[in-house]
């Protein structure tokens, strides 16, 4: 079943400057707004003509010209600082904020003399100190002489400091036997020595119970005290010792507290007699077995509404979940009546919204690069000259932006542009809101997101662009994708010995070629072959168009007519089927990489990236349309919101990027070849001995800001940027030099490749083969650092100006010099009359 949570509105409306609240809020203000009543416009500041938002979003070109009107909104709209300037806003780092806390700080002497002297004055040990974000080193740490001034200590609180070796932690706190919660969280110490620092301080504090926020395997009806609110720094220790002190406990937050057994010695309904609500979420529980945690839950009578990782320590199920604890109102915030009728596996009402981040120094253009995919809006302005139109992005005024989501929006809000002489250059954009539901002053103002995307759609894994979505259901989907594509094995074809024969006519006759092709037109020039305008006497169809069973019928086609294109061609075309095809006859080959189609497959993709994140690998993507050439609507990025909205401007996938591929004078570069294909049963593949290098402008680099710069990440400059023609024998032997390899190694393992890709087309659709079907593909390829070939793309009617316009000596097969002048003669040659003239059979 899909995933399913569900987002209320959110309480106490009202509209907030980001510098106090955030997120930001709009309420009616009105007496009460009647769902038929009239619309009310919004001006988009960012998609006016004074103010766009970059046409590619990925853009920081209009935010990084200085202080201007688009930066000043973004920062005060997008809270990505603290602190605002606007005349030097773009040199705003936080440094002022940080001098301005210093100079509140307390000295942590201090706080300690202070400490003693209420001591002293009450005659009572200090178990309580607080000592968080004070500056204190490993120096100070030790001059503090802790042990011998609060021998008694129960809680220890030095958060956000700057101790950084172990022996200062270790000489602070040895002697501290009584000691059950120490935090050291966010000092240098914690990340330096991690589970060895934790490991020593449990051998030399046998009663340390909680260790930076996470319990220890010593937790005890303490510890649970203290989730309770029972015990703290005002109250480090009960009166009633030995009583039952959790007995009127009603509510219990144990979440994020790493417990891998919640031993029902310590938690039980004889301690717990009264609780009715629990959260376990963030904990393993590795060390219970799902039927014991069942079990143990069930003793907990009045126990209505539980809060628990989905898939987790109970299962992936919801439904089983509240079906085996029927004491239970409420599963993650959600009704059980929701959920049994609904069926839903996974359910969560308690999403917490995505704030944007940033690390300190970070420029803002950078911060806003990020935020904005929280705000961004889009629409396509199509017609039928530009089908393939750039989508336009925006953001709405301040008002606009602080609408935010729920399932159950009051408000609907569309782009709306108004153009006073009917041309789009004089537009003036605008963004339309009304009332969808009646809506009385001092309510929220809400909005769906995702207006008319249901879970066909997979609204609940795109809500992750807005919402902190259970990282652990997407993992698991993850995981079965890659169980899936490992189980995955392919069976060989016996496709037998080539057949195909030379169609030339006996009688002599050239074959009579129909074509759309200007290249063609110009190029083929052969005896054997004579072109016809008409179509229906052609022996050869050579062209762009698709031919289908439709097409013949309108064009008077027969089906002894050659064409141009096998059947079902697509699934090694388009993008998303070529994915398809590759995993489902390898699964996961290293000559491709992991492919997810963004349609289907959004919940294996937010796994995967959160399995790599979590294992601090590359999550560095690159999202391409199913069916565009020449990079159209193509983009890098490594933020996974960025990811998920992307998907909103046409049909994608999602293909891990080739972070380290192999350079040539430092410059990215893949590879074109030319694929001719005879037959697909058996099947009958030559590689064209002839390659064509396509080589970036700029030197690869992985800066984030280089990310943006098409002519370092892309190496097709035919349409954009300048073109270097680079002629291929010059390249492998420049190549060879600079890398220290052979090419006639990396050429083998091309070759396997390719054939590979094909023999899957051929064993995953045997409804490819056509007798009377030749056809020409452009394969795309690029090398890793390790010479290992990857394959990009494979495209139909590729272009073919380079091979027509260049003379170029084959690096491989006889090694003869090829004339461009003639490659449509030998491509010709090749599928119809049977040559194999500077093609190699694959």
């Amino acid at each position: 079943m899909p995933t399913f949570w569900q987002l209320q509105a959110f309480p106490k409306p009202f509209i907030n400057d980001c510098s106090t609240s955030f997120p930001r809020r709009l309420s009616m203000e009105a007496t009460s707004s009647k769902s038929n009543s009239a619309k009310m416009a919004s001006r988009g500041a960012w998609c006016s003509p004074a103010m766009p938002w970059p046409r590619t979003p990925t853009s920081s070109s209009s935010i990084t010209r200085g202080p201007s009107g688009s930066q000043t909104l973004a920062i005060r709209l997008m809270c990505v600082t603290g602190e605002f300037d606007p005349g030097t806003c773009e040199d705003v780092t936080g440094e002022q904020e940080h001098e301005s806390a210093d100079l509140t700080k307390e000295n942590p002497h201090d706080i300690v003399e202070r400490e003693l002297c209420k001591a002293k004055e009450e005659e009572k040990d200090i178990l309580w100190l607080e000592l968080e974000e004070l500056d204190i080193d490993d120096e100070v740490l030790c001059s503090l002489e802790l042990t011998s001034k609060f021998p008694n200590l129960v809680g220890l609180d030095l958060w956000g400091n700057k101790v950084e070796t172990m022996e200062a932690v270790i000489q602070t706190v040895s002697g501290l036997s009584k000691l059950r919660a120490l935090w050291l969280n966010e000092n240098p110490v914690s990340k330096s020595y991690g589970d060895a620092l934790r490991n020593t301080l449990l051998e030399c504090l046998p009663q340390l119970e909680i260790y930076n926020s996470q319990f220890t395997a010593n937790f005890s009806a303490w510890a649970l005290g203290f989730c309770a609110g029972i015990y703290g720094a005002e109250k480090p220790f009960g009166t009633q010792q030995g009583t039952h002190i959790l007995k009127d406990v009603k509510e219990l937050d144990l979440s994020n507290r790493s417990i891998h057994n919640l031993s029902d010695k310590v938690f039980n309904p004889l301690e717990f007699p009264l609780l009715t609500s629990l959260n376990l979420r963030g904990n393993s529980l590795s060390q219970n077995s799902e039927y014991n945690l069942l079990e143990l839950l069930r003793c907990f009578v009045n126990l209505r509404s539980l809060e628990i990782d989905i898939p987790g320590p109970l299962g992936s199920s919801a439904v089983r979940i509240v079906e085996s604890l029927p004491g239970l109102s409420d599963l993650n915030g959600v009704s059980v009546f929701k959920i049994l009728e609904e069926e839903k596996d996974v359910v969560d009402a308690k999403l917490q919204p995505r704030l944007p981040e940033w690390c300190n120094g970070e420029p803002v253009a950078d911060r806003i690069l990020r935020a904005m995919w929280l705000y961004l809006m889009t629409y396509r302005l199509a017609d039928e000259e530009k089908l393939d139109e750039t989508p336009v992005w925006y953001v709405m005024d301040e008002l606009g932006s602080a609408l935010r989501h729920s399932d159950i929006p009051n408000f609907k809000i569309a782009p709306f542009l108004f153009m006073p002489d009917g041309k789009l250059t004089s537009a003036i954009s605008y963004s339309l809101l009304w009332p969808i539901n009646d809506t009385h002053k001092g309510e929220e103002c809400l909005r769906d997101y995702l207006p008319g995307i249901g879970e066909e759609k997979q609204r609940s894994a795109r809500l992750t662009t807005w919402f902190h979505t259970p990282k652990d259901y997407f993992i698991e989907v993850y995981k079965k994708h890659c169980c899936k594509c490992h189980s995955t094995t392919f069976n060989h074809l016996n496709f037998g010995n080539p057949c195909t024969q030379s169609i030339h006519p006996n009688d002599g006759r050239p074959l009579r070629v129909y074509t759309d092709n200007e290249q063609v037109e110009e190029f083929l020039h052969r005896p054997e072959f004579v072109f016809t305008d008409d179509a229906k006497i052609a022996d050869i169809i050579w062209t762009h168009v698709q031919v289908d069973e439709e097409t013949k019928k309108v064009f008077g086609l027969n089906d002894h007519q050659y064409v141009s294109q096998f059947p079902f061609e697509a699934c090694i075309v388009m993008k998303h089927h070529l994915a398809q095809t590759i995993q489902q006859a390898y699964g996961d080959p290293e000559w491709f990489q992991p492919t997810y189609n963004l349609e289907t497959q959004l919940s294996e993709v937010i796994g995967d990236y959160h399995v790599r994140d979590k294992e601090g690998r590359n999550n560095l993507w690159i999202l391409k349309p199913w069916n565009m050439a020449r990079t159209i609507d193509t983009t890098i990025t490594g933020y996974l919101p960025a990811i998920i909205r992307l998907m909103e401007t046409g049909p994608k996938i999602c293909q891990k990027y080739i972070e380290n591929p192999a350079l040539f004078r430092g410059r990215k570069f893949d590879l074109r070849y030319i694929v001719l294909v005879r037959s697909m049963q058996p099947l009958e593949i030559l590689l064209w001995d002839i390659f064509w290098v396509r080589l970036a402008n700029n030197q690869y680099t992985l800066k984030e800001s280089s990310l943006l710069e098409y002519e370092t990440h892309f190496t097709v400059m035919n349409y954009r940027g300048q073109l270097n023609h680079t002629n291929s024998e010059e390249f492998v032997l420049e190549f060879e030099q600079e890398h220290h390899v052979r090419w006639i190694d990396i050429h083998e393992r091309v070759r396997a490749m390719i054939r590979a890709v094909f023999e899957a087309a051929a064993a995953v659709h045997p409804e490819m083969h056509s007798p009377t079907a030749r056809a020409m593909y452009g394969v795309d390829v690029m090398l890793d650092n390790d010479f290992q070939p990857k394959i990009l793309e494979v495209t139909y009617c590729p272009d073919c100006t380079r091979a027509c316009k260049y003379d170029a000596k084959a690096v491989v097969g006889n090694g003869e010099m090829v004339k461009g002048i003639d490659f449509f003669n030998h491509v010709f040659g090749c599928l119809f009359l049977n040559e194999s003239a500077h093609a190699s059979p694959v």
